[in-house]
């Protein structure tokens, strides 16, 4: 994806970074962040691993992490996308494959067509050229000790498996699980990353179950 499947939540009211398009080891700078009262993390899909792996290279301390339909170990055949998947997606990306692809992402043809608007237009070699930058960072050592306060779980997720996800953060229990009737692609349930946010943080049990 790119910043289109996300700009329509962020407003004038805060700052925000857009993390996407992972394909270089290229230096990044960031604003001074003791600038910010408080800093949240949002990492969805592959995004919950890429959000770990920039904090700890960047030196954030995010006041409020959000994890949605990922997990820190995403190439995994119990708490991620299987490994055998994900290899046969990155020798195999075409036009073809990636329609199929964002079709699972937005689980139906009815939300599909919502938001076709919000696909990105990447050339076969980018997107390659980015999966396979993530694969092989993902096959490194994994660290430790980066704590994610909720996980959003849509238990209509076609990329990450539900149970996968569940499987995982049910073993975090500092995490707190919100599982929501939803597809991978999430974000149009909500007028505002603040309105996300609102809706994450009323939860203040865990493991939690929105019907």
């Amino acid at each position: 994806m790119d910043e289109k499947a996300f700009t329509g939540l962020c407003n004038d009211k805060f700052d925000f970074i857009l993390f996407y398009n992972y394909s270089a080891d290229e230096p990044l700078i960031l604003p001074e962040m003791k600038t910010y009262k408080k800093i949240t993390i949002i990492g969805w899909s592959l995004g919950v691993w890429a959000a770990e792996y920039y904090c700890r290279k960047l030196g954030i301390k995010p006041d409020l992490t959000i994890a949605i339909n990922g997990t820190p170990v995403a190439i995994d055949d119990k708490y991620g996308i299987p490994l055998r998947i994900f290899e046969a997606t990155l020798e195999n990306i075409s036009n073809h494959n990636m329609e199929k692809f964002y079709f699972r992402v937005f689980g139906s043809r009815n939300h599909y067509e919502k938001n076709r608007a919000i696909i990105p237009e990447k050339t076969e070699k980018s997107l390659q050229d980015e999966l396979r930058w993530l694969y092989n960072r993902m096959m490194e050592p994994v660290d430790t000790g980066f704590v994610w306060d909720y996980s959003i779980i849509g238990s209509e997720d076609r990329i990450f498996r539900a149970s996968n996800l569940t499987d995982y953060w049910s073993e975090h229990p500092e995490t707190r699980q919100i599982i929501v009737p939803a597809s991978h692609y999430i974000f149009d349930n909500w007028k505002s990353i603040k309105d996300l946010i609102k809706f994450v943080t009323r939860h203040n049990l865990s493991p939690f179950r929105y019907k």
